[in-house]
Parts: C-alpha cells; structure tokens; sequence
C-alpha cells in the first residue's frame, strides 16, 4: 500500500513537473535579450489580408517552444550540464572549446580550411576591392582594406581536440596568396592592411589577452593594436581588468545564467563625441569628432564596435557605417576610407556592389566569341540606374575576369558581384555576377535590356560578348 502511494505520488509530481511549463506560461514572459536572438512573436489565426492561417497550428508550435515558462533556465542547465560536464555545446552555433574558450561554429569552415572560396571569387574579390580602390583615389581619398580575423584563427590551440586542420589554404590565406601575387604583377592594386599577424604578434606579446573568452570579438586590448596597425601608430597605456562583460556566445548557451568575461579598460580620457543621434554601438551610422585632424569613412562590421573610439579619437570627423550596400557618397578629398570585415564573411564582398558611378572604359576590347547564357535586371536606384545579373560559364576563360557593360554606346566596367537578395536567391552564391550603378539624367528612361550589351576580358586577354 505504502509503495503505491509513492509511485502515485511520484507519477504525480513528474506530470506536474511536465505540465508546469504549459500552465506557467501566459505568466512568465521570454526576454529573447537573454539569447541573443529575436523569438517569434504570437501567430496569428488569421494572415495580413484577412484570410485564414493554414500555417497556424505550425507557426503555434514554433512560438509555443520558444516562449514555454522557464525556458532560458532550462536552456541553461542544459547549456552547463553539456559544456562543463561532456564538453560539448548546446547550441549549433557555439563551439565550447579548451579552458573555457567559446568559439563560433560558422568560422569552423575557415579553421579546417573546408568549402573554400573558388579561385575565381578570391579573384573577384581583389578586383572589386581594387575597382573601390581606384574610385576613392579619383575623389583624392586614400583606401585601406584589412580583415578582422575569427577568434579560432588567433587562438587555434583552445579549440576542441576533434577539430583538426587540414593543409588546404584557407580563405584569408587564399586571398592573402591572390593579393600578394597581383601587388607583384602590377594589377588590382590597394593598400591592404594585415591584422591576423599584428593580432598574433600582439598576443605573444601582451600579458593579457587579446580577443574575450566567451564573446565572438576582440576585447580593447585586441581592438588598440589593430587601430595602431591601421593608423600606423603605436599608442600603448596600461589597462586594468574588470569581470563585466557579457560575451555573446555564452548568452546563446547560458541565457538566464550568463558567466562574466574580463574586458579591458586603458587609461586615457577619450574626447571624442557622437555628433549624429547615438542609441548604440549597434547603430547602422556613427558620426563623431574630436580635436584631431582628417576625415574617416569606415565601413565596419560588429569588429568595428571596439576599434571605434580608439579611431574616432583620430579624425576631427569620423563616419562609421554598418550599411550593406557600401555608399560612397560621403568620399570626398581627403576622406581616410577603410573597410573592415570579418573573416568568415570574405565571401560577401562578391556581393553588393558598392553605390557609385561605374567607371568608363575608353580601351578598345578585343574580338571574342558570342555567349548567349545571360541574366540582366535594370532597375532605378536613387540617382542611378542599377543594372546586374549573371553570365553562364562560357564567359569566363579562367580565374581573373573583367566585366564590361555598355550602354547607350557608353562602357562601363562592373563589380563583379552576385546580387543575391535582389535577383530573389537569398543564400545562393555564384561567382559570376556583375553589378553596376551607372548615373541617370533626369528623364531618362531607364535602359532596355536589348539595348546593353556586355564583354567578359579573362586575364589571358580573350574576350566574350553578348549582343
């Protein structure tokens, strides 16, 4: 008798267990904050224009099991029971490392040098660099490219043991390897500045580290020596730490229990002051000035979070964009252009051709064969006319290519770019994209595709044309 009770006592609290979850929830709100992602918001029975939700029962069950009372702490403990106990991540996209390093899973492709970048999107990738490049120098700016390394590329010995690199070249070094052989070559060229070895070279010197523990980014210490290394300077002070840091991989596995990193903070007064409406280091734009000299326009990524004041402190005006794709409208004599990405997004910069004025071709094109495998979308955009679209192998010869597009017996060279989101194939990359912004009179018509014609000029000097 006594044991049936306990088993009904037992059966009685598991289910209780079970259900507390279910019951609790309309009274226990889910803080996304606390996982670094947006949840999704209550579906609705009905759809936009008032048709019925055959996705409801779905969409329900997708928001029911982001929202379930105590969710965060559950996603916690299983978080800490996985990292600190098997050594193993509860969350896709957290590598748990050695020593308590987290590491972010999509930069694991780098760090085993797998599913490379072919040679012909690192070859259009320093020919749009190069194409940017020459734009800033004709409006009498100067332009440095550099690339924030993954965490994993500076400290490899903390990731876990299964993760073994293999001897391919990665895409940092791929690109790094195209460079050097163009800067020898005499074509495609721009300053690129090298922050993997001065981070590296900064890490066996400083007696702190130089990227946080369980964040993505580079802590401040990490950030002076590639504002140094960009400046061509060699500020140093003296830092002091404090446990205050929220890093954002250990928010994704341990949201309602986060454990604090070190950052570090430098004694030195900054002057500098947000002069546009300043709600985060997250904004889109960042304006400020300081008492310095210059003008900066620096396309930045969530790197550039940490490096800002260090470069605002540098110019008497500074812009900071996080804008995709790149504006070019703020360039103007003088300006100090950089741009900055992070290594496992190489690959973006064979999209979203920057916004300017196509350069004008004047040299003559060799004759060629015919291609006939073409995509053209024309659209306006603002003071231009936007044309992109994509070629069919037949065009390109080998790796190096230059794309030109005539219109209105104008020659214009194009980025060679992939505009995925505009040609409806978000996600999808292809290395044989063009993309051109070419400027519009007012009333002009906007270009029919019949009238364009395009010449792809391979680097062994043989040409491709269509119409």
């Amino acid at each position: 008798m006594k044991k049936k009770i306990l088993y009904t006592i037992y059966s009685a609290v598991f289910v209780g267990v079970c259900l507390a979850p279910a019951a609790l929830t309309p009274f226990v709100n889910s803080d996304d904050s606390l996982e670094n992602r947006v949840l999704t918001d209550t579906p609705s029975i009905k759809t936009e224009d008032g048709s019925l939700n055959l996705d409801f029962f779905s969409d329900f069950d997708t928001y029911f099991s982001e929202h379930f009372a105590f969710r965060q702490q559950l996603v916690t403990l299983d978080g800490k029971i996985r990292g600190e106990v098997l050594g193993t991540s509860s969350n896709e996209d957290v590598i748990v490392g050695r020593d308590g390093y987290l590491f972010y899973e999509p930069t694991a492709d780098d760090f085993l040098n797998i599913n490379t970048l072919s040679n012909r999107a690192i070859s259009n990738i320093n020919h749009n660099l190069a194409l940017l490049s020459d734009y800033c120098e004709g409006q009498g700016a100067t332009f440095t490219f550099t690339v924030a390394p993954n965490k994993n590329s500076i400290y490899p010995e903390y990731m876990p043991y299964n993760y073994v690199e293999t001897d391919n070249l990665g895409n940092l070094e791929k690109f790094e390897a195209a460079y050097a052989e163009n800067q020898a070559d005499g074509v495609d060229s721009f300053d690129y500045c090298d922050l993997k070895s001065v981070l590296l070279e900064a890490k066996e010197s400083s007696t702190f580290p130089v990227y946080h523990k369980t964040d993505t980014h580079w802590n401040n210490i990490g950030a002076l020596a590639a504002s140094n290394a960009l400046l061509g300077e060699s500020r140093s002070f003296s830092w002091s730490a404090a446990k205050d840091w929220s890093g954002d991989l250990a928010e994704m596995i341990y949201p309602s229990d986060v454990p604090m990193d070190n950052q570090y903070y430098c004694d030195y007064d900054f002057t500098y002051e947000y002069v546009s409406r300043f709600k985060g280091l997250d904004d889109i734009t960042i304006q400020t000035t300081s008492q310095a000299e210059g003008k900066l326009l620096m396309y930045r990524d969530s790197f550039g979070e940490a490096i800002l004041p260090f470069m605002a402190e540098s110019f008497a005006t500074a812009e900071f964009s996080r804008a995709v794709p790149y504006s070019t409208v703020s360039i103007t004599e003088g300006t100090t252009v950089i741009l900055e990405i992070v290594e496992r997004n190489l690959g973006n910069l064979q999209k979203y051709a920057p916004v300017m004025a196509a350069p004008e071709y004047t040299e003559e094109i060799p004759d060629g064969e015919s291609g006939e495998s073409v995509l053209i979308q024309i659209e306006e955009s603002g003071s231009y006319f936007h044309i992109y679209g994509e070629l069919g192998d037949e065009f390109f010869k080998d790796d190096s290519a230059r794309i030109f597009v005539t219109v209105n017996g104008t020659v214009y060279e194009a980025f060679n770019c992939f505009e995925d989101d505009l040609l409806g194939r978000e996600g999808e990359t292809s290395d044989n994209g063009f993309s051109l912004y070419i400027p519009k009179t007012d009333g002009e018509e906007l270009p029919d595709s019949s009238e364009i014609s395009i010449a792809v000029l391979s680097g062994s000097g043989e040409a491709v044309k269509y119409n």
